[in-house]
Formats: structure tokens, sequence, C-alpha cells
């Protein structure tokens, strides 16, 4: 099949792309580097020509929330109406876990209204919830940093390596569409202050991690399970962080 990639220059992005071509698919890499713009539209019509399938792996490059809400739902439109017009036949997207919960977080509402544009479309879908990418952990702390401490809330955190989710996306983009959607996490739970305080560690970062109930977290207080599957139903990953670090260059 011929796939297309919105996003596909980017970190999960390049990962399907892989993925995809190594079970044998055209997969298509669409994104401005490539002249390809969901938001301003520019490139869509001949980039899905003959798709069979598009994913959408792109973010926003401002999470303010006027602009990313902007974002998703801009570029969502232009992609579905530009799927309808070529005939795809299963439109698949990355989203987060939990942003049913959380409407008082921008990031979560614009992720919301995406998800309610696919859902109403006559496109079948398919709807991944991922928890937080391993790969985005050192981000996370410093975008917590106050001086030399990382301020971290004691809730539950569930992160999973990005390979298992371009592997999950890449699995129910080659699948029949769900019309739904499906949650992956990582293998294992944590709460987040201890996850950091370890992963500060490994990492032979001095800061200190304070835990801090009222750190905020893309600019909000979080609940014990803002950031965690609803339930047993999710798929988990196998790879645990601290064997996902031993094999990469972030130590």
């Amino acid at each position: 099949m011929k796939i297309v990639v919105i996003g596909g220059t980017g970190l999960i992005g390049s990962k399907l792309v892989t993925s995809l071509g190594e079970r044998g698919h055209e997969a298509v890499p669409a994104s401005p580097n490539t002249g390809v713009n969901a938001l301003t539209g520019a490139g869509l019509d001949e980039a899905l020509a003959g798709a069979s399938v598009v994913v959408d792996v792109s973010n926003s490059p401002s999470f303010e929330d006027a602009a990313v809400l902007n974002f998703f739902e801009t570029s969502t439109r232009n992609l579905l109406a530009a799927e309808e017009a070529a005939g795809v036949g299963h439109h698949v997207a990355l989203s987060i876990v939990g942003t049913r919960r959380r409407h008082d977080i921008g990031y979560f509402r614009a992720k919301v209204a995406q998800e309610k544009l696919i859902e109403d479309a006559p496109i079948p879908f398919s709807i991944v919830h991922a928890t937080q990418f391993f790969e985005f952990a050192r981000q996370i702390a410093d975008g917590a940093t106050d001086g030399g401490t990382v301020r971290m809330p004691p809730v539950l955190f569930q992160p999973i390596a990005g390979d298992e989710v371009a592997g999950t996306v890449a699995d129910v983009a080659v699948g029949a569409p769900l019309n739904g959607s499906i949650e992956i996490a990582g293998p294992q739970s944590f709460r987040m202050d201890e996850f950091f305080r370890d992963a500060l560690t490994a990492w032979h970062d001095p800061r200190e991690v304070v835990t801090d109930p009222h750190a905020h977290y893309f600019g909000a207080e979080l609940d014990e399970r803002t950031l965690v599957p609803d339930d047993d139903g999710a798929r988990l990953g196998t790879l645990k962080y601290a064997d996902w670090l031993a094999g990469t260059d972030a130590v």
C-alpha cells in the first residue's frame, strides 16, 4: 500500500516510515521538509494521490493554547478534505493518553478538537493514544527545572519508547480501521517524581528532584491518573526505560 505519513520526518514519523518500509509498503514521509504542509494545504493533493492510508503524527511548533488549537484544527481539516478527494480509505492519528480527562490543559483541548474532527468525518479512522515518550524525558526535566532543582508531582507516569509507539502505529495503519481508539503505554508505571529522581541519577545529572504536588505539566497541575491509560485494556510495550537508556547515547 501507499501510506502517507504526515510529520514523517520527525521523531515518530521517521521511525514509522522505516517500519512501514520494512513491511514492504510504500511509505511516503510528508512534512514541510519534503514540501508538504498540512497547515497551509501546500503539496497535500500531490502527496495523497494514490494513497490508501494517511497517518498523522505531526505536532504543533507552538504549545501556546491558541496556536496549538489552530494547528490541529486547521491541519486536520485540510488533511481530511484532501483525503476525501483522493479516496483515502483509512485515517490514522497519533494522540496522547488522557486528552478527554483534562479540558483545562490547552494542548489536551487541541487534541480533543482534532479527534472530534476525525470522528465526524466520513473517512474510516483509527486513533492511537500514547503515553509520553522516553525520548522527551530530558526535555520534561528541563522544563520543570528551577535553579538546581527539578520540581515533579508524585503522580503516576508510564512512558514508552518511541520505537514501540511507531511499531504500534504501523500495525494499526496496515490493519482494518478501528473507527475508535486504542491506548499504548510503557511496561512500567512509576511515580513521576521517583522516575525523574532515578533518571537524573542515571544521567549523572547533579540537579535535585523535589516532590511538589502542585508542579505544573503543560501549564496545569496533574491528577493521579492524568498521564496513564484509562484501564487495563492498554497495549503495553516491553522495553524498560533503563534498558532503553543503556542502548542510547543519551547517558
